[in-house]
């Protein structure tokens, strides 16, 4: 994955596009830090599941130890105060 600047990727899209339909990847950031990715749309859809899945069992995990041993009903109770 490349790193190209916004400035940079503004005057060179057509280049930029030309290379993603080939098969390259650009990150682009705007001062210094990433704010989008140039892929092909095949590519970027695949990777975001897989991401979010992921982050989906992460967070199932967590919340899973931070109420290990609770009981359901008190929790709704608590919510009802």
């Amino acid at each position: 994955m490349q790193v190209i600047g916004a400035y940079e990727a503004k005057t060179k899209l057509s280049e930029l596009l030309a290379q993603v339909s080939r098969g390259e990847t650009f990150t682009i950031t705007k001062h210094g830090a990433p704010v989008a990715v140039l892929t092909r749309p095949d590519e970027q859809g695949n990777a975001n599941a897989g991401e979010a899945i992921e982050a989906i069992r992460r967070q199932r995990q967590r919340l899973a130890r931070a109420f290990e041993g609770e009981s359901v009903k008190r929790l709704i109770d608590e919510g009802r105060r």
